[in-house]
């Protein structure tokens, strides 16, 4: 095990981005590491920004909300120290995924956001993700910042019906 709790941390980070082929949000990455009682919420974000900016891993921000991935060069950094983490702490993770990899990956794969566009309106943009792959994505044009938001709340618990009607709706003759 590592004597540096910090560096602990960051290859934790790594190795949790490494087992999923989808990003994990700071409030997933936050929740293994709170309710484990590993570190503060703050320690957590001062590892998670040395990580960015060693450029181990990168961040999107949608809606409010960060999206992390590992980088080929945080695979390499983990493949070359990721054997100092301690047994007990990879099953801790291992198990953590193996229970919630099915709720995590459709919390990251529904996205939605929106942006004022230079006609003064709201483009809505929303998407369903397998992984990095889209599998729907449009852009919506609306007239005010209301709408764009209630548009956006709603998309993760329409988001599988607009995509059944979609796929029904262009596969019938």
């Amino acid at each position: 095990m590592l004597s540096e709790p910090m560096t602990l941390y960051k290859l934790m980070n790594l190795y949790m981005l490494k087992q999923v082929n989808f990003p994990l949000t700071n409030s997933q990455l936050s929740d293994f590491f709170l309710d484990h009682e590993y570190t503060t919420y703050f320690t957590l974000q001062q590892a998670l920004n040395e990580l960015l900016e060693a450029g181990l891993v990168r961040v999107e921000s949608i809606h409010n909300t960060s999206r992390y991935e590992i980088t080929k060069e945080g695979e390499d950094t983990l493949s070359f120290f990721g054997k100092k983490i301690s047994p007990a702490i990879i099953e801790d993770m291992d198990q953590y995924l193996k229970e919630n990899r099915f709720r995590l990956r459709n919390e990251v794969g529904m996205v939605s956001d929106f942006y004022k566009s230079t006609n003064q309106d709201y483009i809505v943009h929303c998407e369903v993700r397998e992984g990095k792959n889209p599998l729907i994505s449009f852009d919506l044009s609306v007239p005010d910042k209301e709408q764009a938001e209630l548009m956006c709340s709603n998309w993760e618990n329409k988001s599988q019906e607009i995509y059944s009607f979609v796929m029904r709706t262009l596969m019938s003759n």
